[in-house]
């Protein structure tokens, strides 16, 4: 079932995106509006656009969501995976979109700064706080079952 809804979102997220879906509507909405001498503009005739497109909206809301969060989660994964891989870079950053939106700020406020020094010509820094812990300090800190599993995996996807 959920594949099922998956592929029917991916499917109304690309059809709906098109310029084309785009002008379909904008002419159904024309044609409404021209109707709208033939029905004496009377209730009726505004109601079923009134209800078509509430009803479309409502359903529409629930399709982008489930793409938009697949989307972001598959992202995050991407990320998550480039920061482990990646020696130099800062392991504290897996998984960071599972904080609080205060640390999330924190955390934003030191990279903004950084941005800024590094783009006044002053060297890169590491972010205040805790020390930056590597990919590699990390694996070696755990057990030596969990290094095994972690390199058997990532010689599976070589």
């Amino acid at each position: 079932m959920e594949k099922l809804f998956n592929h029917f979102a991916n499917a109304t997220a690309k059809i709906t995106g098109r310029p084309w879906t785009f002008i379909a509507c904008l002419l159904l909405v024309l044609v409404w509006a021209a109707t709208g001498p033939v029905f004496q503009f009377n209730e009726t005739w505004q109601l079923v656009i009134n209800t078509g497109t509430t009803i479309i909206t409502f359903l529409m809301v629930f399709l982008i969501q489930n793409t938009q969060n697949r989307d972001a989660a598959a992202m995050h994964a991407k990320m998550d995976e480039l920061i482990y891989a990646v020696r130099k870079a800062d392991a504290r950053f897996i998984g960071i979109e599972h904080l609080t939106d205060k640390e999330l700020a924190l955390i934003l406020a030191e990279v903004e700064q950084q941005a800024l020094a590094i783009h006044a010509g002053k060297p890169a820094q590491a972010i205040k706080g805790k020390p930056a812990a590597r990919a590699d300090e990390i694996e070696a800190e755990q057990p030596p079952k969990a290094r095994t599993v972690r390199r058997a995996s990532s010689k599976a996807r070589s």
